[in-house]
Formats: structure tokens, sequence, C-alpha cells
């Protein structure tokens, strides 16, 4: 695979998990941190809600690194050539009978939350914005996911609000982690329930005439699909 003129992409976010889905499918993201004020956003819908947040932190890493290089100052991670640069802003929040419910404020927050959402279903909705940073064209969708919890008890609840994961996550839980026992199962990309949707990012790179294969890493299958 030529490699000259590789897209990069830009992840607009902290998250661990969505950085480790990329890098599951053979794309290593620049990574900045957007610093947007999450509670800035109000909106009727849990789909608006997430897309809203994902094109906020989008933007806010586009603004910055536009700024950057009108005024001749090196990027935080040395990102290259704006042609061939995209940016990624994700946001995921989880709509649970009629609640819009993103990371839950302390612990008992969390548990109160956890005993209404056990042995019940809800929706987990991510935005996704994706910019290219040449034209600033942007792109914005959501992927939603249904997830099915199983009716865990109350020490189990204790024990895992505890580890102060749900703190840090959308709807207090995790797939890819400590939560992952605590879902019966996903009706839909389990990945939009992690943080990201990589088929819906392939279909938005095409939608910028880009095959997300383009963005493959030297070496990418190296290593992949082994058991």
């Amino acid at each position: 695979m030529d490699t000259t003129n590789r897209p990069r992409l830009v992840l607009a976010s902290a998250s661990p998990a969505r950085r480790k889905l990329l890098q599951s499918a053979g794309i290593e993201p620049e990574v900045l941190v957007s610093g947007v004020d999450e509670s800035q956003v109000d909106h009727s819908t849990p789909q608006a809600v997430s897309l809203a947040l994902a094109r906020l932190k989008a933007q806010a890493v586009a603004d910055r690194l536009t700024t950057q290089r009108a005024g001749g100052v090196e990027a935080d991670r040395q990102i290259g050539d704006p042609a061939r640069v995209f940016v990624l802003g994700c946001d995921s929040v989880l709509a649970f009978e009629g609640t819009i419910l993103g990371k839950p404020a302390d612990d008992d927050e969390a548990v109160r939350r956890w005993r209404r959402m056990r042995g019940r279903s809800g929706v987990l909705h991510t935005g996704h914005s994706l910019i290219d940073l040449a034209t600033g064209r942007e792109l914005g969708r959501v992927a939603s996911t249904a997830v099915h919890f199983a009716a865990v008890t109350d020490d189990e609840i204790a024990a895992y609000v505890a580890t102060g994961e749900p703190l840090y996550v959308a709807g207090a839980f995790t797939l890819d982690g400590l939560g992952g026992p605590f879902v019966e199962r996903v009706d839909g990309d389990p990945g939009t329930v992690i943080g990201l949707s990589l088929p819906l990012l392939r279909t938005m790179l095409g939608e910028f005439g880009v095959r997300i294969t383009d963005l493959w890493t030297p070496g990418a299958a190296n290593g992949n699909g082994s058991r």
C-alpha cells in the first residue's frame, strides 16, 4: 500500500475506548482533546444531544488546528498537511424510559441509575462529526444501538460503582470494560455502545471520497485476526 499521501485522522476525544476501536481497525489516530463544556448543550432528543456534542468537539479541535497553522504554530501532535487531515468528534448518550442520560454526577446517581436500568433496556446513541480540515466541510451522523441490561443485584451494583468506572461513561456502564458482564445483549453495532461506529465511519469517509483502508497504518494487518 502506498502510504505517501495517506490521510490522517485526528480523534477529538480523550476516550481510550474510541482510540482502541480505531487501532483495532488498523487506524492509529492523532488524539487532541477538545475541552468542550458538555453542559452547554440542551436539545429535546438524545440523537440531537449526541450529535450536537460530537460537532462541538470536532469543531473545537478543527478550529485549533486551523488557527495554529494560520499563525505558523506547530500542532500539539505534529499533525500533517491539512489537505490530508480529518477530525472526528464523537459523543454518546443513553435514552432510557424517556430520559437522556450522560455521565452520572456521583456514586449515588450511578447507583440509582443502575437500580432503574437493571432488567430493562435502553438505546445508546452515538453522534459522529467528521470534518475535512482542508475545506471545512462537516458531516454529522448518529448511530443507535439497543442495550439490554442484566437483572444485577444490589451487591453487584455497589461493587461496580465502587470501581469508579460508571462515573466516566455515558449511561454509567461500559460494554468493553468491567460493565460488560452486566449487559445481556445489544441489538445493533457494539461499537456504537463502546463509543464509535466503525461501519458508520467508513460510510462517512466514503462521502468524502476516502476509503477507510486509506487510513490503515503500515503493517496494520500484522498480528490482527489471531485467536
